[in-house]
């Protein structure tokens, strides 16, 4: 790749998308089938776009440029006791923060706090027509108008070239507990994500994983309250507290898909809790099928030894590595999509959503 494709600065990245009629930006390459486009197509890199540039804890916001690592920015905020609270997904593997709101993909976290989207302030960006803009702002009580930033998370890059990007952060919980809840079956989980999201309790996150008898429930706050809260807990629904180490390499094995099969195909479906029997007597169909169910069973994500397996699927979806076409299920284009794609990109410089 040449030195004009691998931007150090937001106006070589500009300088970079203006040298190609058609671009493409990659990241750390943790989701490699969303930057998979057919014809000729310029890929720009950004390794070098990387770095911290404003943090301001009193004001819960920071900016960063887009091919910073998540981790990078997790170990920033976490010296003030801060951090985002819907688990980016990946950050162990190198996850960049640019290709992690393209993909869209919000973590465990997602079931209490909200996703990726609720998260984003503003960004910094290359339009199609080679021009460095900025939408969005730096502080969490914005201007009112058109929330474009938005549009940029799950774009899948196709909107422009992100350059930085702002968020606003929460301060970390003093305690955290994880808890294995009993779930003998697909029904007897179902109750359990029902019950829990309902309740009072206000968990963290919730997840299972496919074919374990089991639900992961995890909740935050002070540790004496917590221990009133996790007694309560066990005492509806049996199961123990996993500590230590044990209970954070469960979120890791979710947040980095150590579940999911190194090679084959990787793919997130939207469902709804009452799906999850459902979606997970379809995973245990598949050729080798592995599936986890994510934010309070709102989420479904399934891997197989074949990407080919995947397609037929009963619920909209978006491959993330393998061979398969890059949306699978049922899919609907809101007429507005297309109308903020052609504003931003009017010569067709970056891919379309269906490339």
């Amino acid at each position: 790749m040449s030195l004009a494709l691998t931007p150090t600065l937001p106006q070589e990245l500009a300088d970079a998308v203006r040298s190609a009629p058609r671009v493409i930006v990659v990241g750390a390459g943790t989701k490699p089938r969303l930057a998979q486009v057919a014809g000729e197509v310029a890929r720009i890199s950004t390794a070098k776009l990387r770095g911290i540039v404003e943090y301001e804890p009193t004001e819960f916001t920071f900016t960063a440029l887009a091919g910073t690592p998540l981790h990078e920015i997790a170990a920033a905020l976490a010296e003030t006791g801060q951090y985002l609270p819907f688990d980016p997904m990946l950050a162990e593997a190198g996850a960049t923060l640019g290709g992690t709101v393209a993909a869209g993909l919000s973590g465990p976290g997602r079931f209490r706090f909200g996703g990726l989207r609720d998260f984003i302030l503003g960004v910094r960006f290359v339009d199609g027509e080679g021009r460095l803009l900025r939408l969005g702002g730096k502080v969490v009580k914005n201007a009112a108008g058109f929330d474009v930033p938005k549009f940029f998370v799950g774009g899948l890059g196709r909107f422009g070239a992100m350059a930085e990007i702002t968020f606003k952060v929460f301060p970390r919980p003093v305690a955290l507990r994880t808890l294995r809840l009993d779930a003998a079956d697909d029904a007897a989980k179902l109750k359990i994500l029902t019950a829990a999201a309902s309740a009072r309790w206000e968990l963290d996150a919730l997840d299972s994983a496919v074919g374990e008898p089991a639900v992961l429930a995890r909740i935050g706050g002070p540790a004496a309250a917590l221990d009133a809260l996790c007694a309560e807990i066990l005492g509806r629904c049996p199961g123990e507290e996993l500590a230590g180490e044990a209970a954070v390499h469960c979120w890791s094995v979710a947040t980095e898909f150590r579940w999911a099969h190194e090679g084959g195909g990787l793919a997130k479906f939207a469902i709804t809790p009452a799906q999850v029997p459902e979606f997970s007597a379809w995973v245990r169909r598949l050729p080798g099928g592995r599936g986890w169910i994510s934010a309070g069973g709102n989420v479904g994500y399934v891997a197989a030894e074949s990407g080919a397996a995947l397609v037929g699927a009963p619920w909209p979806g978006v491959t993330l590595r393998g061979t398969s076409p890059l949306w699978l299920g049922p899919q609907r284009t809101p007429a507005i999509i297309d109308a903020v794609k052609h504003a931003l990109d009017p010569h067709g410089r970056f891919p379309n959503l269906n490339d």
